[in-house]
């Protein structure tokens, strides 16, 4: 039977399967490919990179690509089905090159999360550690902060880097955190951002796809996936968060990355703040060493143990945790992070002049509690809203971003607070803003006579 505007070339069916035959006709039929995944069919890998390079090339039009990732959502792709879109995700375009050197190649990724700033303090971390840290990162997707908005509020700092500087920086640095150029992973930098705006962010395959073309772009020796579950992750819960994770490492060991994943919450926002800039402040206080029991430092040595037993620099968890917090108390991080701005054109000065003014053009009102007790309950999920909807995410692909507004002095659950007592403050473009986030913001915020024992951050590792 001739395929709906394809005359002559045949959609052939074969136990169940859809084969298309591309040299009976030179032209893609997408639309063919589209109805067959809406049907639940499973794809041939061939189709699959035919897809990524049509799109790649700008034969698919965006409508046609997200109503293609709709049917994924909605249908799912299969193990060999998510492989063969991830390869040819990564081969679209270029890889990164690196000259023999007796640093490993490391990185981390995290599915992402409210207040989920770990790769500014962690990069760092690492090139002190003796890595090289290629963190080729993204922007935000739905409520998430992306890593590159964050960067994107410290004046002068260049996000957008050739490759030969990229490897440059990373070889005479030790770290980057950059976005992809546009030849890196393209067919990726397309499909991410249409799944910010067309529903299709958790979809397990798609994420998996994304994550790993970028990853193994980077020729790596080590990654760690930070796979959140929770009311603000896209996987809800701590069994999908597994599959997810199982899914990531098998392909990445399969690719001969040493991979592994940790499974961590995100009920609560990670961190006291949530907000580009105010993560970026967040992150620095990290490096110098603010909030020592807090679980942003938690999972920052956490993530640095993992890459240095992965990559065969220490014996044991243990031993690594100690080594990373020695190395993060020393300062050397802290001066490597100023080192990782300069050479990323930032103004050191302007940053920190803006880290001495961090309020400075915002409008800042306190949530007060409204009794006195411990906070049981801290929903990330509506402030990752809230931060949204006051301009720092993205509602279309077009939107411009507030670098300045977010939430900070969050008060974790656990913790005990006072009638009349701060929860949260948020920053706002202007009164009106923040007085109706606030009214937004107190049903996040659960306060009860009794303590409630938090669960762990970090459930499981992969």
């Amino acid at each position: 039977m001739p395929v709906r505007g394809q005359p002559g070339r045949r959609n052939v069916r074969f136990d169940g399967r859809a084969i298309w035959h591309r040299a009976e006709f030179p032209c893609m039929n997408f639309l063919a490919l589209l109805e067959a995944k809406r049907d639940g069919q499973t794809l041939p890998a061939a189709r699959l990179r035919e897809f990524v390079s049509a799109y790649t090339s700008g034969e698919i039009p965006d409508y046609q690509a997200a109503a293609f990732l709709m049917a994924i959502f909605f249908r799912g792709l299969d193990t060999q089905e998510t492989a063969a879109l991830t390869l040819a995700m990564r081969d679209s375009g270029d890889s990164l090159k690196f000259p023999s050197d007796p640093r490993p190649l490391a990185d981390k990724h995290s599915t992402g999360g409210v207040g989920d700033k770990v790769s500014l303090p962690l990069a760092p971390l690492l090139a002190c550690l003796g890595f090289r840290v290629p963190m080729i990162s993204g922007r935000g997707l739905g409520i998430t902060g992306g890593t590159l908005d964050k960067l994107d509020s410290i004046p002068g700092f260049r996000t957008l880097l050739p490759v030969d500087r990229i490897v440059e920086i990373v070889q005479s640095v030790g770290c980057i955190i950059c976005g992809q150029t546009d030849r890196m992973a393209p067919a990726d930098k397309g499909l991410y951002a249409l799944r910010d705006v067309t529903g299709t962010v958790p979809s397990q395959p798609l994420i998996v796809a994304s994550i790993l073309s970028k990853k193994l772009a980077e020729s790596l020796d080590a990654l760690l996936l930070d796979v959140k579950f929770g009311a603000a992750a896209f996987m809800p819960t701590l069994d999908k968060a597994r599959e997810l994770a199982q899914a990531m490492v098998t392909l990445g060991n399969e690719c001969g990355v040493h991979t592994r994943a940790l499974l961590t919450a995100m009920d609560s926002p990670l961190g006291r703040a949530a907000g580009n800039w105010l993560e970026v402040v967040e992150s620095v206080a990290c490096l110098e060493g603010a909030d020592q029991a807090g679980d942003l430092r938690e999972l920052v040595i956490a993530c640095a143990a993992q890459l240095l037993v992965q990559s065969g620099k220490a014996p044991t968890l243990e031993a690594a945790a100690a080594r990373a917090s020695d190395c993060l108390a020393s300062g050397d991080p802290r001066r490597k992070w100023d080192e990782m701005l300069g050479a990323q054109g930032a103004d050191l000065e302007a940053f920190n002049r803006k880290l001495a003014r961090s309020t400075a053009g915002i409008e800042v009102i306190p949530l007060l509690a409204p009794s006195s007790g411990w906070v049981t309950h801290c929903d990330a999920r509506l402030i990752g809203e809230v931060i949204r909807d006051l301009g720092g995410g993205r509602l279309t692909k077009e939107s411009q971003i507030n670098y300045d507004v977010g939430i900070d002095r969050i008060v974790k659950p656990g913790e005990q607070v006072d009638a009349g007592g701060v929860l949260a403050r948020i920053h706002a473009a202007d009164p009106a803003q923040a007085w109706s986030a606030s009214q937004r913001l107190a049903a996040a915020f659960t306060v009860a006579p009794e303590p409630l024992k938090p669960a762990p951050l970090i459930a499981e590792v992969v």
